[in-house]
């Protein structure tokens, strides 16, 4: 099988082109392709697949490292625009692709710029999914007999957000490991550790589910950035700083699309047997 690896900000990829090839991806190949030590290694596997749709280039399939499909990844996004084009699978650049859950739209500026139409943010409780009574811009949350303050955001998938002093010094590992497993989001969650630099600047690190913390998380810098203007804590557009680098998001609020752009490189094209 033949594949290539990718990375936006660090947030690494690999991904397989299922237009050309007759692949079948199962949990225990994704475990396999993603383990850093006796496979390529990569935060989530990518799949690129035939349209299902006359309006539609390609369907984007999204596993995490532990093999579970998930519904959606920015930075993914980002790459998979470079990929098809790059690999002369399409020759627009502009096209649409269908996740799981949503149908989006990838536009490459130019070769170190992709913009990404992320669609409207679901801030509706039911619809993320997360236990609430009603909408709020910010939700009480008991973990581990604590008291936290969250934001809850789908784009496409879950996300709580925190904001915090400092993110140099949160506790990423022991509070995101505890959020994303919690309760009152049935499908898991991932968790954004959020620092309000200025009313156009954030930092942010991102323990994702089913993967541990990344060096950036393109959905996560999206939740984030909806979290902190609904907040009237930022402006829109507003700069996501990120481990390896920076995104920039344009959201004008409730019930309008998210736009968010940054770089997706190539690092690699590969075989291996499967």
């Amino acid at each position: 099988m033949k594949f290539t690896k990718m990375h936006g900000l660090g947030n690494d990829f690999v991904v397989i082109d299922a237009v050309t090839q007759n692949v079948r991806i199962t949990a225990s190949m994704v475990r396999r392709l993603a383990d850093r030590k006796t496979g390529i290694g990569c935060d989530q596997v990518l799949v690129i697949e035939p349209p299902s749709a006359v309006d539609i280039d390609f369907n984007y399939r999204i596993f995490n490292c532990d093999g579970a499909e998930v519904e959606q990844c920015g930075n993914g996004a980002r790459c998979l625009a470079r990929f098809v084009h790059d690999r002369q699978l399409t020759g627009k650049k502009s096209i649409q692709v269908q996740t799981s859950n949503r149908v989006m739209t990838l536009n490459l500026i130019n070769k170190n710029l992709v913009a990404v139409d992320m669609g409207v943010p679901e801030l509706d409780p039911p619809a993320i999914p997360f236990q609430a009574t009603e909408a709020a811009s910010l939700y009480d949350i008991d973990v581990n007999g604590q008291v936290q303050r969250i934001a809850a955001v789908s784009m496409g998938n879950p996300h709580a957000v925190l904001t915090v002093a400092d993110i140099n010094t949160a506790t990423v590992a022991e509070l995101g490991a505890a959020l994303e497993s919690h309760e009152r989001f049935p499908n898991r969650v991932n968790v954004g550790f959020m620092q309000i630099v200025d009313r156009s600047e954030i930092k942010l690190r991102v323990f994702e589910r089913g993967v541990g913390e990344t060096d950036a998380c393109g959905s996560g810098a999206c939740a984030a950035a909806v979290a902190a203007i609904q907040q009237e804590l930022v402006d829109s557009p507003v700069t996501v700083h990120l481990t390896r680098g920076p995104l920039k998001i344009d959201w004008k609020g409730s019930g309008s699309p998210l736009i968010m752009s940054g770089p997706a490189k190539t690092v690699f094209h590969g075989r291996i047997r499967i």
